[in-house]
């Protein structure tokens, strides 16, 4: 990482973005974060590909809110920019970058302000109502028209003590009519054994992880109405053509999906 460390950041605490672009094989990250993110690696190899995944996942459910003709998307922790973002994805789309973390926040604003369709702010998923009247994203954001909102990676951060469907539910009540949630999830169903040693790491993190089962992350996509395939395995979502899904046989590690609001709110 650069030798301009934003104001706040604590680089001796691991933080889970700068692990998260560990795992993507990017380079904004201080010792604390990779030797976090090792330890998690010894008990999970492959969340290098779960990453990864769930980066490709936010490419392929990006480009397909685009094709469908969402024109504005609202990124809930959108962690440290890397390939791939959605106004790449997204051209000529308005995008709202959201998080919490100084280093996402500085380092986002750097690379991604010069663009006069992208719009970062300062914001937390355990407080939608601010980041829905913040007024950046009201700005930006015409929650009148169809919008795209994405919680990846995010709400397995998010303790059932701070209510995560309430949250998800206070999202849906602000989308109109043809927006689209794009959420991903870690799934505990096929490793619990793995458990024990991820959330040790996490607990002397920036914010620690969640271990839910399936059936629970289901549950966050109530009130949508689930675009095919339904909540998969994020390299089973709408592959592209000739793409091999690896890590079949893990069962559900990490989830994803795509649910459409209806008329009925």
């Amino acid at each position: 990482m650069t030798d301009q460390i934003p104001k706040g950041v604590q680089t001796h605490i691991p933080n889970v973005a700068r692990m998260y672009d560990y795992y993507l094989g990017g380079k904004d990250h201080f010792p604390a974060d990779r030797e976090a993110a090792e330890k998690v690696l010894e008990v999970i190899p492959e969340i290098r590909h779960s990453a990864r995944s769930n980066r490709a996942f936010l490419g392929r459910t990006v480009g397909f809110l685009a094709e469908a003709g969402i024109r504005q998307f609202l990124d809930i922790g959108a962690g440290l920019p890397t390939q791939n973002n959605v106004h790449q994805v997204a051209p000529g789309a308005r995008v709202v970058y959201v998080d919490n973390d100084p280093t996402v926040l500085v380092h986002g604003r750097a690379i991604l302000g010069k663009n006069e369709n992208v719009t970062i702010v300062e914001g937390d998923v355990r407080r939608p109502e601010e980041i829905l009247e913040h007024p950046g994203v009201r700005a930006a954001i015409d929650f009148d028209q169809p919008v795209g909102i994405l919680l990846l990676a995010i709400m397995h951060f998010v303790p059932d003590r701070e209510d995560p469907l309430g949250i998800v539910a206070t999202l849906r009540r602000a989308m109109a009519p043809g927006s689209h949630l794009v959420l991903s999830h870690v799934a505990i169903d096929a490793r619990p054994e793995a458990v024990e040693g991820v959330t040790q790491v996490y607990d002397g993190a920036s914010s620690p992880f969640v271990a839910r089962t399936g059936q629970e992350i289901i549950r966050l996509f109530e009130g949508f109405d689930m675009v095919e395939p339904g909540i998969v395995n994020l390299p089973e979502w709408r592959p592209d053509p000739g793409t091999a899904v690896p890590y079949r046989d893990i069962g559900s590690y990490f989830l994803g999906g795509v649910g459409a609001v209806g008329n009925e709110r």
